[in-house]
């Protein structure tokens, strides 16, 4: 249960989650001169830290997703977000005109708006295998675990440009790399296809899927199967990185947000929820293209929407407080 809305520390907006999207909202918001708080249940930064390599960001022509997550969470503590992390939302009203948030279970906040900015995380094959061995040979993130597969032979799963540019990325460590899709093409940009299709360590594998991962304490074999023929393989290999997308972390929000079919949140042009004050950016929101540009778009978007509603509501309250004068 929530405790009193006054005793909670008040900010103008709260926003949820630390990536790209989050982030960018904090730094418009906080530049405006506005009271914001971020929150995020993992590390700042998001799916950001997990990528190698951005070599696609406007103006910076290499970068490290790591470094650019901290560049962008320096920037905006800079202007004056407070920025809590590896925290837990337990309770949350935010249906009403003040919204309400509560952390680990004890610390309260509230706010005239929020944004919804929660991310995605890994899409997984499902197997019961892959649960048991995850940690032990089975990862999502190339950046965080690669070096740990340094000389040895690895897969990985899946076929659109995290997939492909990942595995490029882990031959710095791996002797060996087995990508294995299901389709007989893939999904990835040009570039990326001919990058990896030509790397020496990469052997690629289409029209096939993960049937089982083998191991005790840890991986030791994946098991594939041909979707044309029906005939099962064993591939050696103590390391899988498995990149087939991810979910949106809308979870918490069912039953209270509008959700479309997929769990996305539904929003307008001005990352408006059906929720009056509550609006969402990122990958949790409905939308076709999922880049670290379209996240910070999005943020900037929700921030200046959210800045109009702030600024509506308060001629609201001005005008009401005016007419009691009156």
């Amino acid at each position: 249960m929530i405790n009193s809305v006054n005793k909670m520390k008040k900010y103008d907006t709260i926003i949820i989650g630390a990536g790209p999207a989050g982030l960018t909202s904090g730094i418009y918001l906080a530049r405006a001169k506005q009271s914001v708080l971020i929150i995020d249940q993992g590390t700042v930064g998001g799916q950001m830290i997990m990528t190698h390599k951005i070599a696609n960001y406007p103006g910076v022509i290499d970068i490290s997703g790591y470094e650019l997550a901290n560049n962008m969470k320096a920037q905006a503590k800079e202007f004056g977000c407070k920025i809590i992390s590896g925290s837990k939302i337990t309770g949350m009203d935010i249906s009403g005109g003040i919204k309400s948030i509560e952390v680990d279970g004890e610390d309260n906040y509230s706010s005239d708006a929020v944004i919804i900015a929660a991310g995605g995380e890994p899409r997984s094959l499902g197997l019961e295998s892959e649960k048991r061995l995850k940690g032990k040979g089975i990862s999502y993130c190339a950046t965080c675990d690669g070096d740990f597969f340094q000389d040895q032979d690895i897969v990985v799963v899946g076929g659109g440009n995290s997939a492909l540019e990942e595995a490029v990325s882990l031959t710095k460590y791996a002797r060996s790399v087995t990508i294995i899709h299901q389709f007989d093409h893939f999904q990835g940009f040009p570039h990326a296809i001919k990058e990896a299709a030509e790397h020496p360590k990469i052997k690629i594998i289409l029209e096939s899927v993960v049937e089982e991962f083998n191991g005790d304490e840890n991986l030791n074999s994946v098991i594939i199967k041909n979707l044309k023929d029906g005939s099962l393989k064993e591939i050696n290999a103590s390391g899988a990185f498995i990149f087939i997308g991810y979910v949106p972390r809308t979870g918490p929000f069912k039953g209270i947000i509008a959700l479309n079919q997929k769990d996305e949140i539904i929003t307008d042009i001005e990352m408006r929820t059906n929720i009056s004050g509550v609006f969402a950016a990122g990958d949790v929101i409905s939308k076709r293209y999922r880049q670290v540009t379209t996240a910070v778009s999005d943020g900037t978007i929700a921030a200046l929407s959210v800045l109009d509603f702030l600024n509506s509501k308060k001629q609201k309250i001005e005008y009401s407080l005016a007419s009691e004068v009156s």
